[in-house]
């Protein structure tokens, strides 16, 4: 097995195509076919699926995969750090909807940006954050643990080699327009609230209730409107008085003004936490930005 096989079969797996990875390799198609080939026969799995459309990876192939990309990004980290030492800096953050994690992220860059760089912050489903982790893509994901789902939240990162660490504790709010009914009240209840549509994020169809990332998730609630991002739910909020559970955390100057966070009745906590893959040290602009993400626990 070498690294310019893993190299093949990820940009296969990419493409779905071995005409477009030999292209992008400058070399024949039998040659990446040959090669893929062999490395199959070595590992003892077909990782490809051969088609008139194309190829696709098979189950046990795209497990493979996953652990090649591995391989491959280490081999770029080290070869960014001790060969092309010119390179850009590379640095990824994958999060839940918080205003204040993309703060934190503009902190960061407003404060630590080298002259060249290549920055990126994707926000997404809770599944989309702990695998961007796991494959990779970002190198720190932002998500919250609270009593109901820390047990499964915590076997479900062990499962896949990744562990947290608590950036701060919070208590619950009720997120909602300045113009809500509830908006001057100086703490919410359950009953208070239950006239009003709950917003939440969208997760995966196959995702379990614990992956939610809304507090106290594990209740019933008479009206329910899942949205997939925050410009939307934020829409809610203004045309249908509905509201949503958080952290309390506000950034008037990304959210604007029309928006008060409310305390929520209730002994239930929740901690933001960062997930790294396990044993991971964290590159500088790493480091800088959890120090940014704390100081909204203070």
């Amino acid at each position: 097995m070498t690294l310019q096989q893993l190299m093949y079969a990820v940009t296969t797996a990419d493409e779905k195509s071995i005409n477009k990875t030999a292209q992008k390799f400058f070399v024949s198609q039998p040659a990446i076919s040959d090669a893929i080939k062999e490395l199959e026969e070595e590992i003892g799995v077909t990782i490809f699926e051969r088609s008139n459309r194309g190829v696709s990876t098979t189950v046990e192939g795209a497990d493979f995969i996953v652990y090649a990309r591995q391989v491959i990004a280490q081999y770029d980290l080290l070869k960014e750090r001790y060969i092309d030492k010119e390179n850009k800096e590379k640095f990824g953050v994958s999060t839940q909807h918080y205003t204040f994690a993309v703060k934190s992220f503009i902190e960061l860059i407003s404060s630590f940006g080298p002259d060249t760089y290549e920055y990126s912050i994707y926000e997404g489903k809770t599944s989309e954050v702990i695998n961007d982790v796991r494959t990779f893509r970002s190198e720190i994901g932002v998500i919250h643990i609270d009593d109901y789902n820390r047990n499964y939240i915590e076997k479900y990162l062990k499962y896949n080699n990744l562990e947290y660490h608590k950036l701060f504790d919070c208590k619950v709010f009720a997120y909602l327009s300045t113009n809500h009914p509830l908006a001057k009240a100086g703490k919410v209840t359950e009953e208070d609230l239950e006239p009003f549509p709950c917003l939440t994020f969208n997760q995966a169809e196959e995702d379990p209730i614990y992956l939610a990332e809304e507090p106290i998730s594990m209740f019933e609630r008479k009206k329910n409107i899942k949205v997939n991002d925050r410009g939307t739910m934020l829409n809610m909020m203004v045309g249908l008085n509905g509201y949503t559970l958080c952290s309390g955390i506000i950034c008037e100057e990304l959210n604007g003004d029309g928006y008060r966070a409310v305390p929520y009745e209730s002994r239930e906590k929740t901690s933001i936490v960062y997930v790294v893959r396990e044993g991971s040290v964290l590159s500088e602009p790493g480091k800088e930005y959890i120090e940014n993400l704390k100081t909204y626990g203070l």
